[in-house]
């Protein structure tokens, strides 16, 4: 998954996470251009999730 897959429908998985994922925030879930590691490594500490967990949801969305 690269950054434009991400940013190309990000508001659409964001809603879909906030769905599945109760306990994010907003913040947690911010992309800002050159920041996608830092946006994971806060999800993978809030949800408890590997990389590749993470990686493996947002793109089954």
């Amino acid at each position: 998954m690269n950054t434009t897959e991400i940013k190309g429908n990000w508001k659409e998985q964001k809603g879909k996470l906030k769905q599945k994922f109760a306990t994010l925030t907003d913040n947690d879930l911010m992309f800002e251009e050159g920041k996608k590691e830092e946006m994971m490594g806060r999800l993978q500490v809030k949800l408890g999730k590997t990389k590749e967990e993470l990686h493996r949801i947002i793109t089954s969305l």
